[in-house]
């Protein structure tokens, strides 16, 4: 089990933070994901795997000027 920005959410082995987000149904496009704390930008989220037991916070993109 995983805590997805403050929910539980099902873990299995091997679970990326791109399998994660196909899962979830947030319209929301990510530009980082917190895992416990470390940062993983968009270009690594194929290849960055989840541990059993994190905490995963989603960061959504923000535009500003």
């Amino acid at each position: 089990m995983i805590t997805v920005s403050g929910s539980n959410f099902p873990w299995r082995e091997g679970m990326t933070v791109a399998d994660l987000l196909k899962e979830i149904d947030d319209s929301q496009p990510c530009a980082v994901v917190r895992i416990n704390d470390t940062y993983v930008s968009q270009m690594n989220f194929e290849n960055t795997v989840i541990p059993d037991d994190s905490e995963v916070f989603l960061i959504p993109m923000i535009a500003g000027g």
